[in-house]
């Protein structure tokens, strides 16, 4: 790993002076355990929101902190990337974990956490039919992560992106093998599941943000990883979504998408929302390679027994072109019944 870069001397002062307040140095502790709003603060310091709202204004101003909106609310993160980041993280990292004001800190955060996941568990209870409904149509999902995991398992990656993460599935298979991971959806109900599953399972953090699939709120040309799992069916316009995704991808980074084979399942369209049956494998290459992007692998998932209703699940790798060498070899095109 590289050596941090020096930091100036006023870029130093304004870190010192931003993280040198008891309040201030306590929210940047609790934020090595991952985002937190402005709610989670305030329950676990027990002061009032216009005082911690402060605190944090200061900290962002600083650059120590970053703030990213999701409807209503605003989830706040250490900053990755500022002069200070690294320097305070490492400031952060010397403190005494047995230090009595921490350890109920960190107590209370995991108060915090509890009745945040309650929460979430009782919405997505709303929509567990749903989900239970869709997974008796196709082959299991655990041959589905099985799939997935063969396509990526020789693979690292510097950033992850997870476009409609719904409960946060795909970021808790890929996430160990990124050293950043970020989960985008439309739905604030759903990112509260994603945020409750991923803490769950020591995946603090893990970035989530609400957004939406055709203009996504992430940087351009940053991720060497992007996954579209069971979203494009959901989509009026699925090559649109493709394009976006695309434009998120880091120069020979790759995209990985999960979907419905092509299907005369009707009903999926009025009882559960789905704009398109599925899609054949000329549409899926044909909207890659519009994109700009080359299929190296594609896999068909075919259940048991397809004349009972059941659907045929399709996975496709592709990759940005953007780039003429790579020491790291692609799978072969392969199709599996």
């Amino acid at each position: 790993m590289p050596a941090p870069a020096p930091v100036s001397l006023s870029a130093m002062l304004t870190t010192l002076k931003a993280a040198g307040e008891e309040t201030r140095l306590r929210i940047l502790a609790l934020l090595t355990e991952g985002e937190l709003n402005v709610s989670d603060l305030t329950d676990i310091l027990a002061q009032s929101q216009p005082r911690i709202s402060r605190h944090l204004r200061l900290l962002t101003e600083a650059g120590l902190i970053e703030r990213q909106r999701e409807g209503a609310w605003a989830f706040f993160r250490l900053a990755d990337h500022s002069a200070g980041a690294v320097a305070v993280r490492d400031l952060v990292s010397r403190l005494d974990v047995q230090d009595t004001q921490l350890q109920a800190d960190r107590e209370r955060l995991q108060a915090v956490r509890r009745a945040r996941a309650d929460a979430a568990q009782a919405h997505f209870s709303l929509v567990a039919g749903h989900w239970d409904a869709m997974r008796s149509l196709h082959v299991p999902e655990e041959a589905v992560e099985g799939a997935i995991h063969e396509a990526l398992a020789s693979l690292r990656f510097n950033a992850v992106l997870d476009l409609g993460t719904g409960t946060g599935r795909m970021l808790q298979l890929i996430a160990a093998q990124a050293e950043r991971a970020v989960g985008v959806d439309a739905n604030h109900g759903m990112l509260a599941v994603a945020r409750a599953n991923l803490e769950r399972a020591g995946l603090s953090q893990v970035q989530l943000r609400q957004g939406d699939i055709h203009a996504l709120p992430v940087e351009r040309n940053a991720f060497d990883l992007v996954v579209i799992h069971q979203v494009l069916h959901y989509l009026d316009d699925p090559a649109r979504a493709i394009r976006e995704a695309t434009a998120a991808l880091a120069p020979g980074g790759r995209l990985l998408i999960v979907d419905f084979a092509a299907h005369e399942l009707e009903f999926l369209r009025e009882k559960h929302a789905h704009r398109r049956l599925g899609f054949t494998y000329e549409q899926m290459t044909g909207w890659l390679e519009d994109a700009g992007l080359d299929v190296v692998s594609h896999r068909d998932l075919t259940p048991p027994n397809p004349a009972a209703d059941q659907l045929t699940v399709s996975l496709y790798l592709a990759r940005d072109r953007r780039i003429i060498t790579d020491t790291i070899p692609d799978q072969p095109l392969h199709a599996i019944a």
